[in-house]
């Protein structure tokens, strides 16, 4: 052996012997290698990573575990081990001293070092126990280490014992001392087997925790009490899989959160480090502002990043995502970092297994080192699969705690944002910054690792590939470097495209939306095919686009597959024609191209890599610039107590953000305490700007601003939430009953909560949707009044009520004897017959106030009120005493007015009646006193029919639908409908040119066998130059296959979305009512965005993989198959394992997404809603509540969203262990089989290589086309809606061209309900009216008025009876020859985004000159002169930039452009003050003289003058005459609505 190694002395005897070892059919380790380092390996990576289990007990949220078995048992064990190594020691004195046997340093140092490790291990128990930790990877991978390197010894001991009792038994028995010896065995073997049950001890979690930071409930996530064994295999989610497989999982099989992930554990850290970026990144104006702490009571603040002071830079969410998640996600990368490495192993293990095989037929190597290689090859596959499925679990994590804090940190910030802030952006962007930015960062985590990752790997490769080809490599590196810029290129061309994509379905989205939230409007106009041709236009570009970055797709596809294989072609012919003697050897050619193929990925991920980033880069300015955007100054209002009075301003002066555009100047106002002020004026004089500027919703220039005390606010238009009336009304508040049934009373909703299907636990939809405006009203003011507050501002609330229900609500809640007479109020009204019980009167004027006082004091000014008020009376709405409270006003301040006054009157007189219905006479008109009322209230309340009618209650009061999650598969006919869509040519195409591909692609291979096989090549360059030749031209044939079949599925899948998306769009125009009336928009615009994006995008990149990877599996198996044939035997078992995993992975899979789907629309609603109703949520101050609503929404969807991440790594665990045996009998066989040709054993066993990853991708895409072609499921549902009934019919032609001509309209016992299976709303409506006739509408709300307008339109279609409009039945006509031939001034006023133009004329049929003229009619004309653009005005999202009176002259406008024969008037003049009212009125008197006018009236001097009057009540025409008659008949109910009003 030569010279003695320190180590030789160490142990006193031989420390490593190759010929025992190595070159020998019988391999062994020797007794001092086996003692030292199989000894201390497991130690040594004990002591190296037990700090990660020091930070598990560190970040433990949990405590005390208590004793059990199992930890009692792995005490005993490890004393035990203790025990046994220290005998070890003192027997090594005792027994060497007794023989006189050396003591050599092992005996002593071996034992000491064990000693150690198993005194840790031990002090570990308890330690683990105190902070709740169940399992340790450190000491579990500790134990199986031992365990492995003990294996050798056990059979060296067992040689040695059976040689030590082969002499004893010998007949030469010499008497030998073994004493030492045979301790050494006992002891030996007592050792190893209490190490295998220490090993058995770790592979199970100790019991649950006693004390936890979060409650656990019994659906608590079986990974937090998983053994470390089972969260490497991930066999905790079996109970999971195992659930999905049987039946479709439902959102109750759903384990809760994990605590570490949800949103109160993610938002405190992130919010800390944000705000101490924000600090870092605005300088404060004063320096000792320092931060404050940040939890009040468990809430997160965030700073606002605009008050701080001067800016230097923007606020970025980027140094507070690493800083927050960046701990976890180097834990991660450092598992990424170990399978890098692995990869490179594996070429190396090939190339032993070649050289073994080459070596077969001249000097065979024993068989044992194949198998050890095929072995070591298994080994170095598996190790790299658990560690790569860990690395991708962390990355995961990662990306949900991103996307958590940027969705709760976006929505934090949408609660503060200022409105010009709010302005600059529409609902739809703000919503997408959650849905689709927030979303990247999540699908960028888990590659963000390549930035690094790759360029190692690529290193490394050209470090190997060096030593096989020498300096030749340089030529292949040239030819990758030259690739990357060109991938760039095409790169920055499709990211320029997907950004202009980007922008086109912004538009369209949001123009969706638009026609969606207005879908009635346009029914009643009939304009649909305007706005269906404007979505198309925009779908047209965005599918241009699309198209052309498909072209840049395929041939990014070409560059990807010719990449690999050009690079080998100009390395190997480099390598070949530099010098002669290069020759090339079956090893060189198959560890080569196995390094190649390894650096093809790192290669192909960069470029897609940047884009990535470029995209997220994209994202995070957008998120910046929102969350950097600027907050309402919350020092806009003081609340200084200190002040005489509850509300002041002093010297404001307002704008809504845009500093040089002042709404309101010079306010001076003060509210004193309990007293009532109104605020009156035109439309557009600012009153509301007034009330906005108390909330601080407006930008203060200068001045102050004070209020003192709890706020309520009505806004002009009311916020309602998709909830329950009820939940509206408590918002957020505890229910007390007696205060609950004093509010609705106070506030007449009685009857309308009577009249609604589920009483108060019916359902509103989104936006209030099945209300009426005045419901609406009227809830949103009884949220005021319930929510019990010091202050109220109530904008307009009376506008949409009748006049007797407005009556009743200003004396039993705002006057001074309602339930808020105690309360300081601010009242902004049209009406007047309030004011004279006013405490203060403010009367604006462009913005300023004009005047103020009580209500005498302003008469007497003889100003601008007292034209107001003369400008009312003559409208004959005052009630006889205030007209002789006015007068007599009159006399005592200025007799000479009294003149005027008088005669104003008697012309008021002969005009009109007034309508101030008191709330009696409504009731004996409803047919009931307010005493039955009352004692049918009072029965309500008893318990026993409360129960009963709960239950009945909720099922009857869901108005939305809730979304269906289709369970189990999905159906062939969604595939069939898709490739149809996609047109069977491409389809087939595709696959022929997938199987070309793969078929260049194995020739190329099997020709390089054939080459490097070939000896004759050494001396025939001709023959080697014609090998060259061939494999070059394979190469090509496979880029082209690949280009052609890329650009066939892309086209195809194209032109499917474009069939599915006209599909769906022509379908919903066409939706009846009730449809839209029953979904909310959201869902139906989640079609439109998401799924639309998906079947874009998504489906054809899924479709490409998955089509690829089939084919490369079906290729791996015949490469196999060819080399080693008895592989087949093993393929079928294999396949079995593989299709169970798949089948049970996609059922589950498939349901989560789905229910994760589900579950994340309320994120995205529940946000829009937010952003629409937020200075309703600032004024009331519930901002916390919301946010809470919000993070619970968000967790939910974690709740869904976690398992199917995990339901990910488990396949993946799985299928690649099934990969990783196909390696290893790949290998085993090619290495046993006596295989004698090298080049097909090193092509089998790098295509096996190569599988693994393939076969967990084909399993992913399939089951990503399944759900992915939900998408397509979704939409197909959706184009396949009932429709109404067709807009254009062929008998229409025939119809005269100016039809209707006389404008008669017959009702003829007509029965209408909403939608199938509701009451009926019309019961039988019988009457006539001659053409030009003017007819008046009264009755209660829900009487059916609206009904009857809607069937006029046919929105809703007769359940029995006919309409018919001179004569003809209008059930017989397309709905647009109809609609077009009808006007009507609807209730809400609806504007488009677009310019005024369009939204007065958008089929752009009318000259200019009309569109000036019905603006001038529609007085509108001197507000358009003063536009800039004039008709080109661009009117932003819902007309939100007009006054609602403006808005209602602009449907005004609409219909005189119309002027139609028959005109319908709907509640047209609620939200006008009376000038405007007075104005449309004789607007309408003037121009439709000739027509039919059918009125919905809620005052009732708007329809004295016509010559009928129909009063509905309960869907039945209760009268029908005109209104002279009617009054002369003492028992009409017309007659005693005017003898209230003191008329007759």
């Amino acid at each position: 052996m030569g010279e003695n190694t320190p180590m030789d002395e160490f142990c006193g005897s031989t420390f490593w012997d190759a010929n025992q070892t190595w070159w020998t059919t019988d391999p062994d380790f020797t007794p001092c290698f086996e003692q030292t380092v199989l000894v201390w390996t497991p130690c040594a990576f004990l002591w190296l990573f037990i700090l990660i289990d020091f930070w598990y007990l560190k970040a433990s949220l949990d405590r005390n575990i208590p004793w059990n078995k199992l930890s009692i048992g792995k005490v005993l064990f490890n004393v035990g081990l203790i025990v046994i190594t220290a005998l070890d020691l003192i027997m090594a004195f005792v027994k060497k001293g007794e023989s006189n046997i050396p003591i050599y340093a092992v005996d002593i140092w071996t034992p000491i070092i064990k000693l150690a490790t198993f005194a840790i291990l031990l002090i570990f128990i308890p330690l683990n126990r105190k902070y709740g930790v169940q399992t340790s990877g450190c000491q579990f991978l500790f134990w199986l280490l031992m365990v492995i390197f003990s294996i050798p010894r056990c059979r060296t001991e067992a040689r040695m014992h059976q040689e030590r009792r082969d002499i004893i038994n010998s007949q030469e028995a010499t008497p030998h001392d073994f004493s030492w010896e045979t301790y050494q065995f006992c002891s030996f073997f007592i050792f190893f087997t209490f190490t295998v049950f220490m090993l058995i001890f770790n592979c199970f979690a100790d019991q649950l925790p006693r004390q936890t930071k979060y409650k656990r409930g019994p659906k608590e996530i079986p990974e937090l009490s998983a053994s470390f064994l089972s969260r490497i295999t991930y066999s905790w989610f079996d109970k999971m899989a195992l659930k999905g497989y049987r039946n479709p999982l439902e959102e109750k099989d759903l384990w809760d959160l994990r605590p570490q992930d949800s949103c109160k554990e993610v938002m405190p850290t992130f919010a800390y480090y944000w705000n101490k970026n924000v600090r870092k990144n605005y300088r404060r104006m004063a320096v000792g502002q320092e931060t404050k702490a940040q939890f009040s009571n468990g809430k997160v603040s965030f700073e606002n990043p605009q008050k701080n002071g001067k800016k230097k830079g923007m606020a970025s969410i980027m140094p507070p995502i690493y800083k927050s998640f960046g701990g976890i996600f180097l834990f991660g990368s450092f598992f990424k970092l170990i399978t890098d490495i692995l990869t490179f192993a594996q070429p190396q293990v090939l190339s032993l297994i070649i050289g073994y095989v080459e070596d077969y037929q001249k000097a065979p190597q024993p068989e044992w080192k194949g198998i050890m290689y095929s072995i070591l090859l298994f080994v170095l596959a598996s190790a790299q699969t658990f560690i790569l499925a860990q690395y991708f679990h962390r990355m995961f994590i990662v990306g949900l705690r991103i996307r958590t804090a940027l969705i709760n940190c976006i929505y934090r910030k949408a609660l503060r944002i200022s409105n010009a802030a709010r302005k600059s952006s529409t609902v739809g962007e703000i919503v997408n910054l959650m849905a689709v930015d927030a979303q990247r960062f999540m699908d960028l985590t888990t590659y963000l690792n390549m930035l690094w990752s790759a360029p190692l790997q690529i290193a490394l490769a050209l470090y190997f590939l060096w030593q096989q080809l020498g300096p030749s490599v340089l030529a292949g590196l040239a030819v990758m470097i030259i690739m990357i810029p060109l991938n760039g290129f095409i790169a920055s061309r499709i990211k320029t495209y997907q950004i202009r994509q980007m922008k086109y379905k912004d538009e369209r989205v949001k123009l969706m939306n638009e026609v969606l939230s207005g879908i009635k409007v346009l029914k009643l106009y009939a304009w649909e095919p305007s706005f269906e041709k404007q979505v198309l236009d925009i779908r047209d570009k965005e599918i241009a686009t699309l198209r052309a970055t498909a072209y840049l797709n395929a041939s990014t596809s070409f560059l990807w597959s010719c990449a690999p294989f050009l690079v080998s072609l100009v390395t190997f012919a480099t390598y070949v024609l530099s010098n002669e003697a290069n020759q090339l050897s079956v090893s060189k050619v198959f560890v080569s191209l196995s390094l190649f193929d390894i650096m093809k990925l790192p290669l192909s991920v960069m470029p897609m890599l940047m884009v990535d980033i470029a995209e997220t880069q994209v994202s995070v300015q957008r998120i910046n610039k929102f969350l950097n955007s600027e907050e309402l100054d919350p020092d806009n209002v003081q609340h200084d107590s200190s002040k005489p009075h509850p509300m002041s301003i002093e010297n404001g002066h307002f704008s809504w953000g845009d500093e040089d555009e002042m709404t309101l100047k010079n306010i001076n106002m003060e509210v004193r305490k309990h007293n009532l002020v109104a605020i009156v004026g035109t439309v557009g004089s600012g009153k509301s700007s007034v009330i906005q500027a108390f909330l601080g919703e407006m930008e203060k220039i200068s001045g102050t601003v004070n209020t003192v005390g709890k706020m309520a606010y009505v806004p002009q238009q009311a916020w309602i939430q998709n909830a329950t009336v009820r939940d509206n009304i408590l918002f957020g508040k505890s229910y007390d009953r007696k205060r609950y049934n004093q509010v609705i009373d106070a506030c007449a909703l009685r009857t309308d909560i009577e009249i609604l299907s589920a009483g108060d636990r019916t359902e509103i939809g989104e936006k209030g949707i099945n209300l009426s405006g005045g419901q609406k009203q009227r809830i949103s003011l009884a949220r005021a009044v319930y929510s019990n507050a010091d202050i109220y501002l109530l904008d307009d609330p009376l506008s949409a009520v009748d006049a007797h229900v407005g009556k009743h609500i200003f004396e039993e809640v705002i006057g001074p004897k309602g339930m808020l007479a105690k309360k300081t109020r601010i009242l902004v009204t049209h009406g007047i017959t309030f004011l004279p019980q006013a405490d203060n009167i403010y009367v604006m004027k462009l913005g300023e106030i004009s005047e103020s006082g009580t209500y005498s004091e302003l008469l007497r000014n003889r100003g601008a009120f007292a034209d107001f008020l003369m400008q009312h009376l003559q409208e004959g709405e005052a009630e006889e005493e205030e007209i002789d409270q006015i007068k007599r006003q009159l006399s005592q301040t200025d007799p000479a007015l009294v003149a005027p006054f008088e005669k104003a009157i008697l012309l008021a007189r002969t005009e009109s009646l007034s309508d101030s219905i008191s709330v009696t006479s409504a009731d004996s008109l409803m047919g009931g006193s307010l005493r039955r009322r009352k004692m049918r209230q009072n029965s309500y309340d008893s318990a026993a029919s409360a129960a009963s009618l709960k239950k009945k209650q909720e099922n009857e009061g869901k108005l939305i639908e809730t979304e269906k999650s289709q369970t189990g598969g999905v159906d062939f006919s969604v595939y069939k409908h898709y490739i149809k869509s996609v047109g069977i040519f491409l389809s087939v195409a595709t696959l022929v040119l997938n199987f070309v591909f793969q078929a260049f692609q194995i020739g190329s291979n099997l020709w390089l066998t054939q080459w490097s096989n070939d000896k004759e090549v050494e001396h025939d360059t001709g023959k080697r130059n014609m090998y060259l030749g061939v494999y070059g031209a394979f190469g090509f044939g496979q880029g082209f296959a690949s280009f052609l079949s890329d650009l066939g599925i892309q086209l195809g899948c194209l032109h499917a979305a474009q069939v599915l998306h006209s599909l769906m769009l022509y379908r919903m125009l066409r939706v009846p009512m009730w449809f839209n009336d029953t979904t909310p928009v959201g869902r139906i615009m989640s079609r439109f965005s998401k799924d639309i994006e998906t079947v874009d995008q998504k489906i054809v990149e899924v479709l490409t993989d998955c089509i690829w990877c089939a084919f490369e599996v079906l290729a791996t198996i015949v490469v196999i198959s060819i080399s080693t044939p008895i592989f087949l035997a093993v393929i079928v078992p294999i396949a079995f394992v593989y299709y169970f995993a798949q089948r049970f992975y996609v059922a589950t899979s498939r349901q989560l997404m789905r229910l994760e789907s589900v579950s994340r629309s309320p994120i995205y609603s529940h946000f829009g809603e937010t952003v629409t109703g937020v200075s309703t949520i600032r004024a009331y101050a519930v901002e916390e509540r919301f946010i809470e609503e919000s993070d619970e929404k968000v967790d939910k969807n974690q709740v869904c969203k976690y398992p199917s991440l995990i339901a990910n790594r488990w396949l993946a665990v799985r299928l690649e262990m099934v990969g990783n045996l196909i390696i290893l009998f790949a290998s085993l066989f090619a290495v046993l089989g006596g295989q004698t040709n090298p080049g097909l054993v090193g092509l089998s066993v790098s295509y096996a290589l190569q599988v693994t990853q393939t076969l967990n991708w084909l399993v992913r895409m399939s089951s990503d086309i399944e759900t992915n072609i939900v998408s397509v499921e979704r939409i197909k549902e959706y184009g396949e809606t009932k429709q109404e009934a067709p807009w254009v019919l062929e008998s229409d032609k025939q119809r005269p061209k100016n039809w209707p001509e006389g404008g008669r309209v017959e009702f003829k016992d007509f029965q209408v309900r909403y939608r199938e299976g509701l009451d009926l709303v019309l019961r039988g409506v019988t009457f006539n009216i001659s053409g030009g006739e003017k007819v008046g509408i009264v009755g209660r709300t829900g009487a059916g008025k609206s009904s009857l307008t809607l069937a006029l339109f046919r929105i809703i279609e007769s359940a029995g009876g006919k309409i018919m409009i001179d004569g003809i039945d209008i059930a017989t006509m397309g709905l647009h020859m109809l609609r077009s031939r009808l006007t009507i001034i609807p209730q809400d006023p609806v504007l488009f985004s677009g310019s005024l133009r369009s939204n007065l004329d958008p089929f752009e049929i009318k000259t200019d000159d009309e569109i000036w003229k019905a603006l001038e009619l529609s007085h509108l004309k001197t507000f358009a002169k003063s536009l800039a653009a004039g008709l080109n005005h661009e009117i932003s999202e819902g007309g939100e930039n007009l006054s609602v009176g403006q808005r209602q002259l602009v449907c005004l406008a609409r219909a005189l452009l119309r002027k139609t024969k028959v005109l319908v008037l709907d509640e047209a003049t609620a939200a006008v003050d009376l000038e405007t009212d007075d104005l449309i009125q004789k607007t309408i008197r003037s121009e439709f003289k000739e027509c039919t006018v059918l009125t919905i009236a809620h005052r009732l001097n708007t329809i004295l003058d016509s010559d009928k009057v129909i009063v509905l009540d309960k869907g039945q025409i209760t009268e029908f005459a005109s209104p002279n008659e009617l009054l002369s008949n003492p028992n009409s109910a017309f007659y005693s609505m005017a003898k209230d009003a003191n008329l007759v």
